[in-house]
């Protein structure tokens, strides 16, 4: 069994096993990143799905409305205009057969991949090596796409795509340790209802099995997913 450091332990020790209020918890969150950087906050749910059947996957994209804190590396794959289109809308990296060959070499510096559809057949050749780090570009996430400066603007702007692993769970950032108390609900709240809303047809029983907010060095707090989805925006 792994040993707590001292750092680490006495942060645990002030977390009641207990699921608290969405406020408290983020409150909580926040007065554990004691770490000498700006911690990413990050959510865990655990949902009731089992992604192997078709019918309880969840992959989608949510908006947070105060972006991430992170600046995000985009690569497009696209032809002719579109290529510079993506460059002067702030793409980090745009080509054509370069970049796919690139990517065919295991060069993938880059925190999401755009592509528009034309080029699509190109890059489903890049699955084996996209597929596992969950770069390959989506219809229903926005990442394939004609509109280029519109999807880089949105994912510049804090928009993220995530979807649930093998266990049924979804891992998202949603701010900084720096960001307000206010600023973090806000976010946590339009992740909730993101995911409320896209609900696999397929899911069966209880949806929502736990949901955990934590920050990059300190301990996780369950959250009380009721009294979240109780919440309206505004209040």
């Amino acid at each position: 069994m792994t040993k707590l450091s001292k750092r680490l332990a006495g942060l645990v020790s002030k977390i009641d096993s207990k699921a608290y209020e969405p406020l408290e918890a983020i409150q909580l969150v926040k007065e554990n990143a004691t770490a000498k950087f700006d911690e990413t906050i990050e959510a865990h749910a655990r949902l009731g799905i089992d992604p192997k059947y078709t019918d309880q996957q969840l992959r989608t994209t949510v908006a947070l409305p105060n972006g991430t804190g992170q600046s995000v590396k985009i690569a497009v794959i696209a032809k002719g205009e579109k290529v510079a289109e993506a460059k002067s809308a702030g793409a980090e990296l745009a080509g054509e057969d370069e970049l796919v060959d690139d990517i065919a070499k295991g060069n993938m510096d880059f925190d999401l991949l755009i592509a528009t559809p034309d080029m699509m057949p190109k890059v489903a050749k890049l699955g084996r090596v996209l597929g596992p780090r969950g770069l390959m570009p989506n219809p229903k996430a926005g990442s394939v796409t004609t509109d280029l400066s519109g999807a880089i603007k949105e994912f510049k702007a804090g928009k993220l795509e995530f979807r649930a692993d093998r266990a049924g769970i979804v891992h998202v950032r949603f701010g900084k340790a720096s960001f307000s108390a206010e600023a973090l609900m806000e976010n946590l709240k339009t992740l909730q209802e993101t995911i409320d809303r896209n609900k696999p047809n397929g899911a069966k029983g209880r949806y929502w099995k736990s949901l955990f907010v934590t920050s990059t060095m300190g301990p996780s707090v369950e959250v009380d997913i009721a009294a979240l989805q109780d919440i309206q925006q505004g209040d």
